[in-house]
């Protein structure tokens, strides 16, 4: 069996990291999900930018915008729910199957309003309105001032993907905004199914201490903050509070492992996939990996439920001298700080392209 299928076997789902509209036109998606069991897929600024600047897949839809009709921001938003909408109608027979648990795609909400609550809430609304499509997320940073959004965009039932999240304790500061939403729908009277992933980046921890770490200690701390941050999302599905919501009909927010490409070319190229497999989780997979991984992977013992040794390997970080709580609060800020300037690229990418091509025409 494939080893994409043997992680799906045992309950762990594989969302694609990448959408271009070539991917959706020349049938790569679709053999994916038919090849390599994928059920969703997610989308970042970084990814767009790549896709439109790759090549002239684009050029059609952006040059049609008459100058001046809509604001490049504007435009950037007409152009990737076109392609989520595609997507996410590929995904629909998955999302109908499995009752809404898998088929999702995901859209970013402007990072530029990532210290507002209520504009970030306001444009998750407006996002998700926009694409009208049930087995849409938006993605909401899990910031400080983004777990207020994430708390007031599920009290108003839309489905939201939380990213940027670094650590345990942001983890559980998502679960919680998570659950006070879905409880005061409850209160209010309202369906508790509002559906909600939460995002775990894991190999930028890696790359924030490679070259400040003997060789055995690369490549490791990633892995031991995902072992303790699920053993904390398993701990809070046993939970009496979370019982309690899940008896009044609530589905719960899925871990999803964000960040699972090796960037060390020393280190094997499905070291994070193997090392994630974990039931209840989502993976979400750059096309490299996982041709890699569908090609020579392997699928071992499944991640243990008390945190295996993650504290003892968190524990020699530490006496190497890392504070790990201050080291999680700047990789979330500094991942906020290069969601922006990937997102002004993006918005200076389609300015260009479209000067270029009213000049061309």
């Amino acid at each position: 069996m494939n080893p994409t299928r043997q992680l799906h076997e045992l309950g762990q789902r594989l969302w694609l990291d990448n959408i271009t509209r070539r991917l959706l036109k020349d049938g790569t998606l679709a053999r994916y999900i038919d090849e390599y069991a994928i059920t969703g897929l997610t989308s970042n600024p970084t990814i767009f930018d790549h896709a439109i600047a790759g090549g002239s897949d684009y050029d059609d839809a952006i040059a049609s915008a008459a100058p001046g009709e809509r604001d490049d921001e504007a435009l950037f938003f007409t152009l990737a729910i076109e392609d989520l909408r595609n997507a996410a109608a590929l995904f629909a027979p998955i999302h109908r199957a499995s009752g809404g648990l898998d088929g999702w795609v995901s859209l970013e909400v402007s990072p530029l309003l990532a210290d507002d609550a209520a504009a970030t809430t306001a444009s998750v609304a407006k996002l998700h309105a926009q694409a009208a499509r049930d087995n849409l997320f938006v993605k909401i940073p899990g910031t400080p001032a983004g777990t207020k959004s994430i708390e007031e965009s599920i009290f108003a039932g839309v489905p939201v993907n939380v990213t940027l999240l670094f650590s345990r304790a942001q983890y559980e500061a998502s679960a919680n905004a998570y659950m006070r939403g879905i409880e005061r729908r409850i209160a209010a009277k309202r369906d508790p199914r509002v559906p909600s992933v939460a995002s775990l980046f894991v190999s930028r921890w890696d790359v924030a201490v490679h070259d400040q770490v003997p060789p055995p200690l690369r490549n490791r701390l990633g892995i031991a903050v995902a072992q303790d941050t699920y053993r904390a999302y398993r701990r809070l599905l046993d939970s009496p509070r979370w019982k309690a919501l899940e008896g009044a009909g609530a589905s719960a927010q899925r871990l999803l492992w964000a960040s699972t490409g090796t960037k060390d070319p020393q280190a094997s190229d499905t070291l994070y996939v193997e090392a994630l497999a974990a039931p209840q989780t989502i993976d979400t997979i750059p096309d490299k990996t996982l041709a890699a991984f569908a090609a020579h992977g392997r699928v071992g013992a499944t991640m243990p439920d008390d945190g295996g040794d993650a504290d003892t390997v968190m524990g020699e970080y530490r006496k190497a001298g890392f504070d790990l709580d201050a080291l999680a609060r700047k990789l979330q800020v500094d991942g906020a700080a290069a969601f922006v300037k990937s997102w002004r690229e993006l918005l200076g990418r389609i300015a260009d392209k479209r000067r270029a091509l009213a000049t061309a025409r």
